[in-house]
């Protein structure tokens, strides 16, 4: 009877196992295939609490700069380049699309699969920290594009900027 109990017991705890796994942290989500989306909000919620931890305000997610961001990553994607310059300078480049910035700096980068590692390799850049470390920015947009017959494979552009007169 203390086995049958016993086996009772077992069978009806399996059935509350799951055979899914848990949904990984959209940081860590690899951007190195055709199918990967980077999620903005997540990028914006990083950033913003690395201001914060440094006495700075948060960033939100600026849809026009994610079109100029997507273009970038998507130019240096085609020509194997990673180059702040491939579409030209940001300056004209935010003019062109008709966004009224009175800040922007830009961040580029490549080769990194996921946010987590884009993020950690603009922090222990001089230059790049200094740019997520802007006193003038409230503004983000960021992308990443895959590109699988390359060098790097995934090409980063985030772009911080204001459009607050100063």
């Amino acid at each position: 009877m203390r086995a049958i109990l016993a086996i009772s017991a077992l069978l009806a705890l399996s059935g509350c196992v799951s055979d899914s796994q848990p949904e990984q942290p959209a940081m860590y989500l690899s951007m190195a295939n055709g199918g990967a989306t980077l999620d903005p909000q997540t990028a914006a919620s990083m950033i913003s609490q690395y201001r914060q931890n440094n006495g700075l305000g948060k960033v939100v997610v600026d849809p026009d700069l994610m079109k100029v961001a997507e273009a970038q990553s998507m130019a240096m994607a085609r020509r194997n380049k990673l180059d702040h310059d491939v579409k030209g300078p940001l300056a004209r480049r935010l003019s062109s699309s008709g966004y009224p910035a009175t800040t922007a700096v830009e961040n580029v980068s490549a080769g990194y699969h996921t946010l987590a590692e884009a993020f950690s390799g603009w922090r222990d850049s001089p230059p790049h920290r200094a740019n997520m470390l802007s006193r003038d920015v409230t503004k983000l947009g960021i992308a990443a594009s895959y590109a699988p017959n390359t060098k790097y494979k995934v090409f980063w552009t985030l772009i911080l900027a204001s459009t607050d007169a100063r």
